[in-house]
C-alpha cells in the first residue's frame, strides 16, 4: 500500500477546497461593483476573477505538487489515468478527495451569502450556465471542452520528466487565467467538474440542472487533451516506460 496515499488525498481535497472557496468566492464576494454597504465602486471583475483562480492554482501547485501533484480536478485526474500516468484505483480516489473539498467550499460560500450577511455578487454562488443570453448548449459543450482541453494540454506537458519543473507552477497558472478570460462572460469558466459540482450543490435549480454539461464537457476535453499530448510531447518510449514505472511506485 502506498504510505503517501492519505497524504495525497488529503492534499487534493484541501487544494480543491482552496480553488472553490477562494478563487470562486472573489467571483461571489466581489465581482461587480462593491465599496462599503451603500456606496458604488470597483469590484474584482472578470480579470480579477480570472487572476484569482490562476493564482489561487499557481500557489496550489507548488505547496502541494510535491505531494499529489495539485490535480484539484477530475479533469486533470482523468487525463493523468488515461495517460498512464497514475493507477486507476488511485484516479478514482482522487476524484473523491476533490468532490469532498469542492462540496465543502461551497458549503462555506453558500453560509457566507445565507448567514453572514454578506451579498452574493454572482446572483448564482458563482455558478456556471448555458442558454444565459451570452452562449447556448452546444456552443457551451464546445467551448468548455475546448478551454479545458487547452489548459489540460498545459499540464500534461510542463510536468513531463524533460520539462523545467520549477516553472511549471507558472505556466499551469497563466493558462488557467488565460482560460477565464475567454470563458467567464460566456459559462463562467467551470473547466474542473469539481469547480461546478460544489457550488451547483448549495444553489440548486438551473444551476444544478445545468451542471451536468460542466461535468461531461470538461472531461471530454481532457480526453481531447490526451490526445493531442500523445501527438506533441517529446518523451521517447523509453522514458515513457520509465515516467510510468516510476509514478506508480
Amino acid at each position: 500500500m502506498d504510505t503517501m496515499q492519505p497524504r495525497k488525498l488529503i492534499a487534493e481535497a484541501v487544494g480543491t477546497f482552496m480553488l472553490v472557496f477562494l478563487a470562486v468566492g472573489a467571483a461571489v464576494f466581489g465581482i461587480s461593483a462593491m465599496i462599503g454597504a451603500d456606496k458604488a465602486g470597483p469590484g474584482n471583475g472578470v480579470v480579477g476573477v480570472a487572476l484569482a483562480f490562476g493564482l489561487v492554482l499557481l500557489g496550489i501547485a507548488y505547496a502541494f505538487g510535491p505531494i499529489s501533484g495539485a490535480h484539484v480536478n477530475p479533469a486533470v485526474t482523468l487525463a493523468m489515468v488515461v495517460g498512464r500516468r497514475m493507477p486507476v484505483g488511485e484516479g478514482i480516489a482522487y476524484w473523491i478527495a476533490q468532490l469532498v473539498g469542492a462540496i465543502a467550499a461551497g458549503g462555506l460560500l453558500k453560509l457566507f451569502v445565507s448567514s453572514f450577511g454578506v451579498t452574493d455578487y454572482t446572483g448564482g454562488l458563482g455558478t456556471n450556465s448555458y442558454d444565459n443570453g451570452a452562449i447556448d448548449l452546444a456552443g457551451a459543450f464546445v467551448l468548455e471542452a475546448v478551454l479545458t482541453a487547452a489548459f489540460v494540454l498545459v499540464i500534461l506537458l510542463v510536468t513531463e520528466r524533460v520539462a523545467a519543473p520549477g516553472f511549471a507552477g507558472i505556466a499551469i497558472g497563466l493558462a488557467l487565467t488565460t482560460v477565464h478570460l475567454v470563458g467567464i462572460p460566456l459559462t463562467g469558466t467551470s473547466v474542473n467538474p469539481a469547480r461546478s459540482i460544489g457550488p451547483a450543490l448549495f444553489e440548486g435549480g438551473t444551476a444544478l440542472e445545468q451542471v451536468w454539461l460542466f461535468i461531461a464537457a470538461p472531461l471530454v476535453g481532457a480526453l481531447i487533451a490526451v490526445v493531442a499530448w500523445k501527438l506533441t510531447r517529446t518523451v521517447s518510449p523509453e522514458d515513457e516506460r520509465f515516467v510510468a514505472g516510476a509514478e506508480r511506485e
